[in-house]
Parts: structure tokens; C-alpha cells; sequence
């Protein structure tokens, strides 16, 4: 449970999770280097600007990957908190410079929420940002089960769905998810510049939707890219191909239609119909990349009473017994309980059972939060 919360860094997601925080009743805590930042903030109510009198239960560098190291290793040195994450949207580089510096790395686990919005800083900060959006955490070896615990609680007061990765898988999908778009984004946008003077005038949704997301902030952005780079330049690399075979095709078909080949439109239509099986693997009703419907298979003592007891702990959730199935362990002399629930509520759920004391992870898709893979040490 959290009842004290520090923020380092008050920007779009810093801002946001302290306005989710402190609308639940933690007490939040505001640092920033730039104070305009800081009291535009406290102004939104997000927390009290300045450090907290004593060390808190969780602190969140909202900081840029090539930072976090560095600022948990100062303040943990200054025992801002008894806890630590951070939100940065690279993991691997972190977590290394963090194993190698940092003085307690036990206390610290890596987070990214997989959320936000095309305007940055704290005026761009919403309560609700992370509603339903999953929220990645990457444990690193050393990381005990308190940092976790108090990581999951986080998530639960945002309304996240936790997932729990290692920081390499992490950093792999992001780079095919996240930052390669945005480079293809800006890459697009930045033709833009030299394009025939009546271009801007015949701009519609299409050119919208594929530039959207290239007004990130470059300074943030040249960052991300740098400490995930090799993935990045693994996607694009694998893109550079597509994109060659594409043009090689392109240019045949606007040479003489007598000397065409037959393969240079059937290269077109296979690049189309590959891009329209892509997308069907991100439906238009998922949230923040996961399933609507998902289940959560909850391991429990063969017991009389047993099973009563899990769906009381759960009715609030929206839980019944027509939402349960029930099979024998193969794995041992319990129950696996499975139950099927909407994605939004299948993270609350798996943060409740696990802290009733079952053991339980998330079925479906490669991104699972496991019970027990959340009490092992990598």
C-alpha cells in the first residue's frame, strides 16, 4: 500500500500519476529542476512542491532513460524513498547503469506506462491518462518484492494493467511498437519541407495520421532513441528492405508498360496485403495493446471453503461464480481457478488475488503478469 509518493520530474506522465495519486489519497510529493514546472503542477493538484520531511514509500524518476540511473543514485543517496521506478520508456540501458551505480539497487524496478499524448508538460497531464493502458514493469535480478509490490499499488491506483517483462523483450517491442513509428513519423513530416508549394493545401486525414505523432519533444526523443538504439536500427534495417524491394518494384512498374514484369505489381500488392494482416494483430478494441477480453488462472488449496473465499475477495471486481472455471492442478494437489474478465479489469484482479496470498498469473498473449514470475528474481 501507498500512503507517501514523490515525483521526480513533473511532466505529461509525472504530472498524470501524481493526479491519479492524489486524487486517491496519497500524499504526493513534487521535485523538478525547472520550478515553473513544479508549481504549475501543484497548481493542478498534483502534490505539495518540494522534498517530503522523511523518506516516502515510493518514488518515480519521471526522467529520461540516459537519467535514470543518475537520479535514482542521487536520491537514493539523500533516502528520498524507501522505494524506487521510473518511467522511462527504455529499460535494458537503465537497468544496467542502474545494477552497476546504484547503492541499493533492490529497491528500485523498472516501469514504462504505455500512455500519452501528442502534447508534453504538465498542462498536457491528465488524471485518467493511464486508465485501462498497460503499464510494463521489468524487474532486474536484484529487485526485491517490496519495490514490486509498491510498483504493482502504483499501477492499481492509476487503473493500469501491470505486465510484468524483461527489460531486453521489453525494449525489442517498444523499438517495433513505439520508436520506429515515431522516426517514420518525423521522417515523413520532414519531406514535408520540400514538397511542391500547393502540398500543404492538399494535406488530409491520411497525412495527418501519419504524422501525428512527429511533434514529440526532439531532445526527449534523440534520447529514447539512443539508449534503445540497436533495436531501433534492427526494425528499421528490416524496413529498409521492404522499403528497397518496394521501389525497385515501383520503378519498373513507371518505366514502358511492354517491358514491366509481372513480379513488380505482385511485390505492390503483397507489401498491401502484408500491411492489412499487421494491422488486424492491433484490433481498434484493444486497450493500451491489450486484449478486451482476457482471464486470470488463480491456483488454489483443494479445500472446503477455498473457492467461496476467492470469489468473495473478487465480487467487487465484478466477479461471479458464471465468470469461473475450475480444474483439477496438473501441476499439483490444488485447483486452478480460471476467470475470465474484460482487460480492464483483469490487472486490478491479479493485483488483489496475489495480495490475498494465491498465486495467479494472466492468460493469453506474450505479455503476462505471472504471480510467481513477479516473486522470482530474474
Amino acid at each position: 500500500m501507498i500512503r507517501t509518493l514523490a515525483v521526480v520530474g513533473t511532466g505529461l506522465i509525472g504530472t498524470s500519476l501524481a493526479l491519479a495519486a492524489a486524487r486517491q489519497g496519497v500524499t504526493v510529493y513534487l521535485q523538478d529542476r525547472d520550478a515553473a514546472a513544479v508549481r504549475t503542477a501543484a497548481a493542478l493538484g498534483a502534490g505539495i512542491p518540494g522534498p517530503p520531511p522523511g523518506p516516502v514509500d515510493l518514488a518515480v524518476l519521471a526522467v529520461p532513460p540516459s537519467q535514470v540511473a543518475a537520479v535514482l543514485a542521487q536520491q537514493q543517496t539523500r533516502g528520498l524513498a524507501r522505494t524506487y521506478t521510473d518511467v522511462a520508456s527504455v529499460k535494458s540501458e537503465p537497468e544496467q547503469a542502474v545494477l552497476a551505480g546504484a547503492p541499493d539497487p533492490t529497491r528500485y524496478i523498472g516501469g514504462h506506462p504505455l500512455a500519452g499524448r501528442e502534447r508534453s508538460g504538465p498542462l498536457a497531464a491528465r488524471a485518467d491518462l493511464f486508465q485501462d493502458r498497460a503499464w510494463v514493469l521489468t524487474p532486474s535480478r536484484l529487485t526485491s518484492r517490496t519495490a514490486l509490490d509498491r510498483a504493482l499499488s502504483l499501477i492499481a491506483l492509476c487503473g493500469a494493467v501491470p505486465v510484468v517483462m524483461r527489460s531486453k523483450a521489453h525494449d525489442d517491442a517498444v523499438a517495433l511498437t513505439s520508436h520506429v513509428p515515431h522516426v517514420v513519423a518525423s521522417l515523413m513530416a520532414a519531406r514535408l519541407r520540400n514538397g511542391p508549394p500547393q502540398a500543404p493545401r492538399l494535406a488530409g486525414q491520411g497525412l495527418r495520421d501519419v504524422t501525428r505523432i512527429a511533434g514529440g519533444d526532439s531532445r526527449l526523443w534523440s534520447d529514447i532513441l539512443q539508449a534503445n538504439a540497436g533495436a531501433v536500427a534492427g526494425v528499421l534495417t528490416d524496413l529498409q528492405a521492404d522499403l528497397g524491394e518496394l521501389v525497385t518494384a515501383l520503378r519498373d512498374l513507371a518505366g514502358p508498360a511492354h517491358r514491366r514484369s509481372p513480379q513488380s505489381l505482385r511485390t505492390v500488392v503483397d507489401l498491401l496485403d502484408r500491411g492489412i494482416a499487421g494491422l488486424d494483430e492491433v484490433s481498434a478494441d484493444r486497450a493500451g495493446g491489450l486484449p478486451r477480453s482476457a482471464s486470470v488462472r488463480v491456483r488454489i488449496a483443494d479445500r472446503p471453503g477455498e473457492l467461496a473465499r476467492l470469489l468473495d475477495a473478487t465480487a467487487d471486481l465484478g466477479v461471479g461464480p458464471e465468470d469461473a472455471e475450475v480444474r483439477p492442478d496438473a501441476e499439483a494437489s490444488d485447483l486452478s481457478v480460471r476467470l475470465a474478465v474484460p482487460a480492464a479489469v483483469a490487472g486490478r484482479l491479479l493485483v488483489r488475488v496475489t495480495a490475498e496470498g494465491w498465486d495467479a498469473d494472466r492468460e493469453g498473449g506474450d505479455l503476462a503478469l505471472t504471480g510467481q514470475e513477479a516473486g522470482r528474481r530474474p
